[in-house]
């Protein structure tokens, strides 16, 4: 079996005591900086000893987050996962305590990892049908070829059932869509530009750190940062002003706002008639009374004043020569039963003051729309006409993991039942929604379970056969990004640990053991790369493999407008302000979710709203278990997070034992009363269960309800109670 190797370098430099090379390379982790990182390569040892930022980098500009800055405690920590093993006979699925996790499972070759995965695959897809087999992944990489390429070819040839990856994203995205058609926005450089900056849902500094320095230079400017958000995150701490929010009432906020906007005459007539459609559609339903300040801040928690200010301010800016107003929304408020419609209404606001018109104007959610990579040629989606099925297959919702498991499907071929589940690029047991049930559904011992991983994670404490997987610096890829506008290239760094294995080279080889003879699963990176450049699209008009190689990152091409400026919706598009591009209500409508204090469900047993958060110093899940980034997280680990008038009605004080739970789990933490949650909410963040006080985290409290737009999951839509089970510990 031959070994990879690693890809020519960036460049070569000397010192005094050893000969390295700095070799380009991309964090490919699910991010919206997508950072160029620089790797110092000691040549004699082949162990990468720096990762630093790109400082040519337009963005990255030579720093990076202190997830990634401590990227090679990752790389070379002793817990990673660097050879196939299986479960040995006899042991059970379930929660292995931490550092224990070898002993359930014995290492065996990559040949007879692959042979015993193929043989049990195709016998299920024979006895069971093709659909009985199910991928789940996510963004545990971004890039292009890691995310989605030899993987999809491998499962549509098989014909088996088709995911889709709601987790994150789609409801946001889906519905910048309805309003723009694409998901593109304000390029964060021009955010210096701005006059006005709304953080709507995003903590910028915790998740999205390479947009901070370009507003710290915008308010040395004069602009000032506004932040609306439930929870006072590190961004919030920093601004001008924080509007904490009721978790899902920001489709309410934003309606009152543009009730502001059209009612005192900040709406530009001029930009509504030349590029959007709607828009007298929209200015009667948002002057509706329902919509006023006042009724707003009866169901929002902000006052009617601060309503009225916000929007005079956001419609007054950009006039008279000041910056415009721009929004950096973030995919928080989109977690919510509602939150497609509330990241719809947001989405009109700039089109309602004509905001695109200036740079700096405007809004940014994703720009991932921007990159027309050949994803077709790389997943070649045509294999499920050759599969077995003969057909599409069926799809199965990521966000309803644990039915899938434990309800899915018949006897029957036509609906079988999930008999075997393949797990790469996500942690799915700690990251799915209703955790319970997906515990309960890997648990079964008539489920095959692989996953291809970097560590020991709750996921692989149910696996039959645990694959070891390489980090960004041990692998090639090309990517885009969601948060600029620059196509790179990741080279690989360093020969993988181990017997590590990229997503590529495990698909290829299953394609090729399963499928012999059949070429499209021979491709190897260097050919992928070249397929998923394959576009006429004038936005990769300057991108070629060729300059990604010398170059490490090239700028899009965008057009521009008569005054050759590059701006994204400067110029007629005909935005839809009502109507929508799909069967949606004409105008955004709010509705309470239904799980919320406003909603169906609100005035039951369960009064408090809950936040499951995520952690400023991990990714989603990624680098929770490593222990310089634990002590990074040490301020909120294991906290629940209660206001004093929530906190003393329960008779519940700081460094107290809660019991936190509703109808589908219970979780053990320890309360910390403050302001960083308004009355009535309730906030956690989210860890692996193995790592937690009893085994369980904030996903044994989230549901599998969908949202309203897009298909994705609700975690901020969770009621919980919570109860003292232990007084504060005499230390």
């Amino acid at each position: 079996m031959p070994e990879p190797h690693a890809n020519k370098e960036f460049s070569k430099s000397e010192n005094s005591s050893a000969e390295t090379k700095t070799v380009h390379a991309v964090c490919t982790h699910d991010c919206p900086d997508s950072c160029g990182v620089l790797v110092t390569v000691d040549t004699l040892t082949g162990r990468a000893t720096k990762v630093q930022g790109d400082p040519a980098h337009p963005v990255t500009r030579g720093f990076l987050c202190g997830k990634v800055a401590r990227y090679l405690d990752r790389v070379y920590s002793p817990e990673r996962l660097l050879y196939p093993m299986r479960r040995k006979a006899g042991v059970p699925k379930g929660p292995l305590p931490k550092g224990s996790e070898a002993e359930a499972f014995e290492r065996i070759s990559w040949g007879e990892a692959l042979e015993f995965v193929a043989r049990k695959l195709n016998d299920m897809a024979a006895e069971f049908g093709p659909e009985s087999v199910l991928p789940y992944s996510y963004a545990g990489t971004i890039g292009q070829l890691g995310y989605g390429s030899m993987d999809r070819r491998f499962f549509h040839r098989l014909g088996a059932s088709q995911l889709d990856r709601t987790i994150c994203a789609s409801a946001g995205g889906e519905a910048l869509k309805q309003v723009y058609g694409v998901r593109l926005g304000t390029a964060p450089q021009d955010f210096a530009q701005a006059g006005l900056i709304i953080a709507w849902g995003a903590n910028i500094h915790g998740n999205n750190i390479h947009l901070w320095p370009f507003i710290e230079e915008a308010r040395r400017k004069g602009a000032r940062l506004v932040v609306i958000d439930p929870y006072r995150t590190r961004t919030a701490a920093l601004a001008d002003e924080h509007l904490a929010i009721r978790p899902g009432t920001d489709g309410l906020l934003a309606l009152a706002m543009m009730h502001v906007l059209f009612r005192d005459g900040y709406d530009d007539a001029e930009y509504l008639r030349e590029c959007t459609e709607g828009a007298e559609v929209l200015r009667a339903h948002a002057l509706r009374e329902e919509h006023s300040p006042k009724r707003a801040a009866e169901v929002t928690g902000i006052a009617a004043e601060a309503i009225e200010r916000l929007a005079k301010t956001y419609g007054q800016a950009g006039r008279d020569g000041r910056g415009a107003a721009a929004i950096r929304l973030n995919y928080g408020i989109q977690r919510s039963e509602n939150g497609g419609t509330a990241v719809r209404a947001v989405a009109m606001l700039p089109l309602i003051t004509g905001a695109w018109k200036q740079r700096g104007g405007g809004l940014l959610l994703s720009v991932s729309g921007a990159f027309p990579f050949n994803e077709t040629k790389l997943r070649m989606p045509e294999l499920m006409q050759a599969s077995p099925l003969g057909r599409a297959a069926r799809v199965v919702n990521m966000s309803e993991l644990g039915s899938a498991l434990t309800e899915l499907g018949s006897k029957a071929k036509d609906n079988p039942k999930v008999r075997a589940l393949f797990v790469y690029n996500c942690n799915a047991a700690t990251v799915a929604p209703d955790s319970e049930r997906v515990l309960e559904g890997l648990r079964r011992e008539d489920l095959f379970t692989v996953v291809h991983e970097q560590f020991f994670t709750d996921t692989t404490d149910y696996a039959d056969v645990v694959l070891p997987a390489t980090t960004f610096l041990e692998h090639k890829d090309v990517m885009g990004a969601y948060g600029h506008l620059f196509a790179q290239i990741s080279q690989q760094a360093i020969v993988p640990l181990g017997e590590a294995r990229s997503n590529v080279w495990l698909f290829g080889e299953l394609g090729q053991r399963m499928f012999p003879g059949e070429e499209e699963f021979e491709d190897r990176e260097e050919e992928l790369i070249v397929q998923a450049l394959e576009t006429e699209h004038p936005f990769f008009a300057e991108v070629t493999k060729e300059r990604l190689e010398v170059e490490g990152h090239v700028a899009l091409t965008l057009p521009k407008d008569k005054r050759g400026e590059s701006l994204p919706f400067s110029t007629p598009t005909w935005f839809k302000l009502a109507g929508g591009r799909a069967k949606l209500a004409p105008v955004p409508v709010w509705v309470a979710p239904s799980e919320s204090r406003n909603g169906s469900e609100g005035a039951g047993k369960f009064p408090l709203e809950f936040l499951p958060r995520k952690a400023d110093n991990f990714m989603n899940s990624t680098f929770a278990n490593l222990p310089g980034h634990r002590l990074m997280e040490r301020k909120t680990a294991g906290l629940l997070e209660m206001h004093p008038s929530d906190a003393a009605a329960r008779g519940v004080t700081s460094g107290d034992g809660v019991s936190v739970w509703n109808r589908r789990g219970r979780i053990t933490l320890t309360a910390r009363v403050g302001e960083t949650v308004p009355p009535g909410v309730v906030a956690a963040r989210l860890d692996w269960q193995k790592l937690s006080q009893d085994g369980a985290n904030v996903n044994a409290l989230t549901s599998e309800r969908l949202t309203d737009i897009g298909g994705g999951a609700t975690f901020y839509s969770t009621l919980v109670e919570v109860a003292k089970v232990r007084a504060t510990a005499a230390d």
